[in-house]
């Protein structure tokens, strides 16, 4: 090797840890990541039943490839949470930590870690820009946080979310309000749908609209103006909205059964968006899911991480751990956005992290890097708004078309009466037998086909198997003629046809099979 040659680096270690905060079931790399993660060049080393809690074994670890041992002391370690003081003295200086910090809210977390030589990457500031959604762990934590309030909801409410029709008596389906149309607002949305509830959603932003409409929703607008979001997060409202709003939650709130509240700024406090009084005016044994319960609470009275009952029968739910609550589908997912991060990070697949702050994505994530706090980083325009449309040409007038009245239409039907009388009554006796047979053929081959399920149809083939119906009807009956010749093609006819119309069911057959489950 020339003097010039730099010398092969070895791959980076990473460290899978095991988490520390009281009821935390997931882990920041599953098996099937820790494959992927080797794949980029790297050694793991998972700390002994890091994965316990979501349901994956020591032994399913070392099955993937890694190791099992001290992960603390790995050159970049991977959590769930953020590490707490004396976490960070088991890191060794100038590692790199990956995990959810909350940087807008702890500043001291920052300074603490900066103090320490440790670079951090926080999962919770992933922009929100298309190509960094499948790294935004947020996103995927939310929907699965979004579910499982249904689910929480559903199980206290203690009836049916469907409406039923039975012997013993008909049940009504239970009304749910989901206030906030984000990630989790339209998961809880899609979930609530899918389990026959009637379903309304209500959004500061009116182009998730049709989002909701999608998911078996029904959007309710507030009719105040509001400003667009510029960040891809949420912002916060105007004082003429908020008024607005409160007015609508409080005629909600006396009308449905369960409400589901996903409302959350980054960097400030959820904002509040049912009072005590919306909730006294709910009927015994309503339901409330508070999901910004951990952020301060949207619903007045929400205790985090508890479910309380109020003296009006109210159960309102402040679970700070939905997503924990499904551990092993949020452990891969959360272990999925970090490969993708981490992949962007080692873009020589060689093991080795590199952070290139000329990228946007890689700028806003790095919020202590070399002892220095890089936190905020430059703003990321990105706008969830429609984009403007050009102004349309004006439309050039369509030319009008003639209609037929009642008494035209009557006229062209007489004299088409009259037309076909006139060929019967003076054409040739073969010539009258042939028409006679050529519309039996029309009508008895339209019917044929035409009661074929359009299902099995394509349009083309719709069209052509009718004709083909036609065709070998009228063959069918000239078949026997005592012309050789008319036999022969009578043959050939039905031969030809039959070909086409069984061709064309098979043809549709196989292309409907494309569209078919399993």
């Amino acid at each position: 090797m020339s003097a010039q040659e730099p010398a092969h680096q070895p791959a980076q270690r990473i460290g899978v840890v095991a988490e520390s905060v009281s009821g935390e079931t997931r882990v920041a790399a599953t098996p099937a990541s820790v494959r992927q993660l080797l794949g980029l060049g790297y050694e793991v080393v998972v700390e002994s039943e890091a994965g316990a809690a979501s349901g994956f074994s020591d032994q399913a670890y070392l099955d993937a490839g890694a190791e099992i041992g001290e992960a603390w002391d790995a050159d970049v370690v991977l959590k769930v949470n953020s590490p707490s003081d004396a976490e960070i003295a088991r890191l060794r200086q100038g590692a790199t930590v990956v995990a959810l910090l909350a940087p807008a809210q702890r500043p001291e977390l920052l300074q603490t870690l900066a103090d320490a030589g440790i670079t951090a990457l926080a999962l919770d500031a992933v922009p929100r820009i298309s190509r960094a959604q499948s790294m935004d762990v947020l996103s995927s934590m939310a929907n699965i946080a979004g579910y499982r309030a249904v689910i929480e909801a559903a199980h206290v409410f203690g009836r049916f979310f469907t409406g039923q029709v039975t012997a013993a008596g008909k049940v009504p389906p239970a009304k749910v309000l989901v206030a906030g149309a984000g990630v989790a607002g339209l998961a809880a949305i899609g979930a609530a749908s899918s389990l026959g509830a009637i379903v309304r959603a209500t959004d500061p932003r009116p182009e998730v609209a049709d989002q909701v409409k999608s998911l078996g929703g029904e959007y309710l607008p507030v009719n105040a103006a509001q400003e667009t979001s510029t960040d891809g997060y949420a912002r916060a409202t105007s004082a003429d909205y908020d008024r607005a709003a409160a007015e609508l939650y409080h005629q909600q709130a006396a009308d449905v059964d369960i409400v589901i509240t996903t409302a959350l700024i980054p960097g400030r406090p959820a904002p509040r968006l049912l009072s005590a009084e919306d909730v006294a005016v709910m009927k015994p044994g309503s339901v409330v899911v508070d999901m910004a319960a951990a952020q301060g609470g949207n619903v007045e009275g929400t205790v985090p991480g508890r479910a309380v009952v109020t003296d009006n029968g109210v159960t309102v739910i402040g679970y700070t751990d939905l997503a924990s609550r499904l551990p092993a589908q949020a452990s891969q997912l959360f272990g999925t956005n970090l490969v993708n991060l981490l992949r962007l990070l080692t873009p020589g697949a060689d093991g080795r992290l590199t952070i290139d702050f000329d990228d946007a994505v890689q700028r806003a994530v790095t919020v202590v890097r070399g002892g220095d706090v890089t936190w905020p980083p430059p703003p990321v325009a990105v706008t969830a708004a429609p984009a403007a449309q050009p102004a349309a040409a004006p439309a050039e007038p369509e030319p009008k078309q003639s209609k037929l009245t009642p008494a035209r239409r009557f006229g062209l039907t007489g004299l088409g009466m009259l037309a076909v009388f006139l060929l019967v009554a003076f054409a040739p006796t073969q010539l009258a037998e042939n028409f006679t047979v050529f519309a039996l053929a029309v009508v008895i081959g339209f019917y044929v086909i035409g009661k074929v399920h359009h299902a099995l149809h394509t349009p083309l083939m719709s069209v052509t198997n009718a004709i083909s119906g036609i065709v070998v009807i009228g063959a069918l009956l000239q078949i026997g003629h005592e012309s050789r010749v008319v036999t022969a093609l009578s043959f050939a006819a039905i031969l030809l046809t039959s070909v086409n119309i069984f061709g064309g069911f098979a043809v549709t057959r196989r292309m409907l099979s494309m569209f078919s489950k399993g």
